[in-house]
């Protein structure tokens, strides 16, 4: 390879190794700032968490239609969690192929099986494959809001509650650390009164109801759908930056190794060239004094 053609290729893949370095700085300053907000939800979660547990102790199952459980699922409805944007690693794909996994499984069985698309990257993939699509909703993965929460949790409550679906099951990845994600599925609806037992090591107080409990889970329920998405919408976020992160860093320690042997091909292309100009100087003052 000509000198020239070396200098160029070091050039461009120096400019890649400082574009995946400033992303890897932008995804570990967005890591920080998702764990904070897990961190600062966590508190309202559990307490969530306590006062339903509380109420669902003196409810039965099938008093409330978001804890009927139907005799017959016939109508299942995956959300799989993935990102608007790539370069994050298997992020998408280990959603992706959960999320698969699950549908066909759910198939086989003879249910009907329906996806709520959360994200562009699995929305695309999904619709390319030809399942059948509910609804969707893109743009809201980097930094999800309770609003975009209550929104999809309005949508799947009316369909549970219609009976035009019978099981909806979130599928995203859990945040464990910034090198650790897991991908995780969760039963969103029928609310299972043992899905909260262990949550709470015990409860701290006991309530007095009013006006009724029917009328006070009226209002809890659907508050706790909306508080479970949007707290796996936090863990998804928070995933999807330290999967950038990894890939980043990845890409990052490739291109300084890629720099360092185009270098070296450099340096001995460069010193190949010096030798030969050298041996012709000699051989031409040679043939002179002959």
């Amino acid at each position: 390879m000509a000198l020239i053609d070396l200098r160029r290729r070091i050039r461009s893949v120096d400019n890649t190794k400082q574009i995946t370095k400033t992303m890897e700085m932008v995804a570990a300053a967005k890591i920080k700032r998702a764990q904070d907000r897990i961190e600062a939800a966590r508190p309202y979660a559990l307490t969530m968490m306590e006062v339903l547990e509380n109420v669902g102790e003196r409810v039965s199952v099938g008093q409330h239609p978001l804890l009927e459980v139907r005799e017959k699922i016939e109508h299942t409805v995956v959300i799989p969690l993935s990102s608007d944007r790539g370069l994050c690693g298997a992020f998408n794909t280990n959603v992706i192929r959960r999320a698969e996994k699950l549908i066909k499984s759910e198939s086989a069985d003879g249910k009907r099986v329906s996806v709520f698309g959360v994200g562009r990257k699995g929305i695309n993939y999904f619709k390319y494959t030809g399942n059948e699509f509910i609804g969707e909703k893109r743009e809201i993965s980097d930094k999800p809001t309770f609003q975009d929460a209550k929104e999809i949790a309005a949508d799947l409550i009316t369909r549970y509650t219609e009976k035009s679906v019978d099981k909806i099951v979130l599928v995203f990845n859990r945040f464990k650390s910034a090198m650790e994600q897991t991908v995780v599925e969760h039963v969103l609806l029928p609310i299972k009164k043992e899905s909260v037992k262990g949550e709470v090591d015990e409860l701290s107080a006991n309530y007095i109801f009013e006006p009724s409990d029917d009328a006070v889970l009226d209002k809890l329920l659907p508050t706790y759908i909306e508080a479970l998405i949007y707290r796996s919408l936090m863990e998804s976020a928070a995933s999807e930056h330290g999967s950038r992160r990894t890939a980043m860093k990845s890409a990052t320690d490739n291109a300084t190794e890629m720099i360092g042997h185009l270098t070296r091909s450099l340096n001995r292309a460069r010193q190949a060239l010096i030798t030969q100009e050298i041996s012709e100087i000699v051989g031409g003052a040679e043939a002179l004094a002959d």
